[in-house]
């Protein structure tokens, strides 16, 4: 913890190819620090690092007031269409041991599209590598941010019957990291108040895990 009043969440983000790492990240920053569009090939070639400003009166711990501040790591889609598994493994591994070795909480977001089934689970890269850098204790500090959850109102379905249909391989994955998860909506919600909501979710998520940090060789 850096400060006695402050808070630092160091994010993570792990996801495939157009899975919207980037967008996501974006939000969670209040900002445009990662550059982001459709395309048919992977965006994203090397780690960024971008970092909120400071949300003061943002939560109360131990009877004070708390400033948050948010850093995000942004990642190359794995698999990638251009990069090797191996090229993009030790790009990820170097920014986690530059950027996260410092002061703060850590929380892994997997993302994941409302909209597209997840693989299974001993076949998703993504997962697979969130297992060999963060060690075994990977599931304490992972949660799922679901993007395109806008498709379920399409679908007419609510979150929870969106769960409660969900294959085996999500199911699972859910059940392994304690069903931590956030769904984000593109239109539905204004994107200061998405954000917001976004924030207290991950707090929550961290204070469970009773505010433990990660530390990377």
């Amino acid at each position: 913890m850096s400060g006695s009043a402050e808070m630092i969440i160091n994010l993570a983000l792990f996801g495939g190819t157009q899975s919207g790492k980037s967008s996501a990240g974006n939000s969670l920053l209040g900002s445009m620090d990662f550059p982001s569009c459709l395309a048919p090939y992977s965006m994203t070639k090397v780690c960024s690092l971008g970092r909120s400003c400071q949300i003061p009166h943002f939560m109360r711990r131990g009877g004070k007031e708390m400033t948050l501040k948010i850093q995000v790591l942004d990642t190359p889609g794995y698999p990638h269409s251009s990069l090797s598994q191996e090229l993009v493994k030790q790009e990820v591994k170097e920014a986690l041991a530059r950027h996260f070795g410092q002061d703060g909480l850590h929380l892994a977001l997997l993302v994941l599209r409302a909209d597209v089934p997840l693989c299974e689970v001993e076949e998703c890269s993504s997962i697979q590598l969130m297992q060999e850098l963060l060690g075994p204790a990977w599931k304490n500090f992972t949660a799922i941010l679901f993007t395109h959850a806008e498709k379920l109102e399409e679908a007419q379905l609510s979150e929870e019957e969106y769960l409660h249909t969900a294959s085996h391989s999500l199911l699972t994955l859910l059940n392994s990291i304690q069903h931590r998860y956030i769904f984000q909506y593109n239109k539905k919600i204004p994107l200061k108040e998405q954000r917001i909501e976004t924030l207290k979710r991950i707090v929550e998520y961290v204070k469970e895990n009773c505010y433990q940090a990660l530390y990377f060789k």
